[in-house]
């Protein structure tokens, strides 16, 4: 490989939430979703080239941003994005509490695929919206891994996809005016297909619901999938939806703050614009948008091979699960870097689970309950994106308390 993922970056010390956080010393942290990789070289240089400057005031973002974002979308994921569409802001996270107050009023339902990220319920919630769940379906994954040393199929034969029925009839409620798309899906590791994703807008354009895409980890697939960008899939989906996206999960730039709403409707598109700045969330730091651009124009082999080394460690954590842990069912994935993980057989609920291996493992998972009380019970969520030696140091201890 050209980059070298297998490094170690000591970031304890750092003012780290992933690393830092925990009152443990020697905690191995596999739960908050950044990566331990240091990012692309590009990027590097294009952030130290700003700091070099001495200046860090109010900042415009110009022509080259928008010219990024757009020339990126069309070569990589086949979808031409106007320049008008594009309004940024600082994270996806305040960009979907930004969709959420202009597309909604307070007391509507907010529909979700459940298990879901754990910041959609609190800011449907915090948006005076009420949660509205449809439960995925657990699914048997027919598809073999493998590696040049292993089959993988037992542990990696679980799924997940839309209960349709259900979907619809959540949709028909009156009070639903909003469907909260993960895409791909945070947690199960899902990417939706074109035909899933055409069949939700049918749905809800019948019922009147509009689409709100989160689509932070859409360059994050593994092998035999592909991301199919919610508005790319038709005129029809384009038109009733809004994407959130960023740089920042697939780059690893979270700490830079830069986010982008993108809407092809110009009524709604006001109401966002408007929202934005109500909320305050108009201004971008001066190295986000540096960071973007080079992300976007230069860092394509970057994130080819980063794929290529998370597969790696997918496989070896599905292999090392059949052989030393049993108890353990892990879910196909996808795409993402957060393997879903059925941990039923152990007898303990998620969180008892999540804080037995913090407490005698000294490994820090999320337990399954935060993306869902009642559908995320019995899994736990890992985050596989560190060297493989952190991995597999993680995955030894986690053994080792249960012999």
């Amino acid at each position: 490989m050209k980059y070298d993922f297998d490094e170690i970056i000591e970031r304890r010390g750092t003012g780290c939430v992933k690393w830092d956080e925990s009152s443990f010393p020697e905690v191995i942290p596999l739960w908050v979703a950044d990566m331990d990789f240091r990012a692309a070289p590009a990027i590097r240089q294009a952030v130290s080239r700003r700091a070099e400057h001495g200046v860090f005031g109010y900042t415009l973002v110009g022509d080259e941003y928008y010219e990024a974002i757009t020339s990126w979308f069309h070569r990589r994921h086949g979808w031409d994005i106007r320049r008008e569409e594009i309004l940024y802001t600082t994270g996806v996270v305040p960009a979907m509490a930004v969709a959420l107050k202009a597309l909604t009023m307070a007391g509507e339902k907010v529909l979700m695929l459940s298990p879901d990220y754990n910041c959609f319920f609190s800011s449907v919630r915090n948006s005076g919206c009420e949660v509205l769940e449809s439960v995925l379906r657990r699914v048997a994954h027919s598809s073999l891994i493998t590696d040049h040393s292993s089959l993988i199929t037992d542990h990696s034969s679980l799924s997940f996809e839309v209960d349709w029925q259900d979907f619809e009839a959540k949709c028909a409620d009156e009070k639903t005016t909003v469907f909260l798309l993960c895409n791909p899906h945070n947690p199960t590791g899902r990417v939706w297909t074109r035909e899933e994703l055409a069949r939700m807008n049918d749905i809800c354009l019948k019922h009147g619901v509009k689409v709100v895409s989160d689509e932070i980890h859409c360059e994050l697939t593994m092998p035999g999938h592909t991301f199919q960008p919610f508005a790319a899939v038709s005129e029809e989906c384009r038109m009733n939806c809004v994407t959130l996206n960023s740089p920042s999960k697939s780059f690893n730039t979270a700490g830079l703050q830069t986010a982008n709403i993108i809407c092809a409707r110009p009524e709604w598109r006001r109401r966002l614009d408007r929202a934005i700045n109500i909320n305050e969330v108009c201004d971008v730091n001066p190295f986000g948008p540096v960071a973007l651009v080079a992300a976007y124009n230069e860092c394509e082999d970057w994130i080819d091979e980063l794929n290529q080394y998370l597969w790696g460690n997918y496989t070896a954590l599905c292999d090392f699960a059949a052989r030393h842990l049993p108890q353990w069912q892990v879910c196909a994935l996808e795409g993402t870097y957060l393997p879903w993980v059925d941990i039923t057989a152990t007898g303990m609920t998620s969180v008892q689970y999540a804080d037995r291996l913090m407490r005698r493992a000294r490994v820090w998972v999320n337990p399954g309950t935060m993306y869902g009380p009642q559908s995320g019970e019995g899994y736990i969520r890992l985050n596989i994106a560190c060297p493989r030696s952190v991995l597999m140091e993680a995955l030894e201890r986690i053994s080792g308390i249960e012999d």
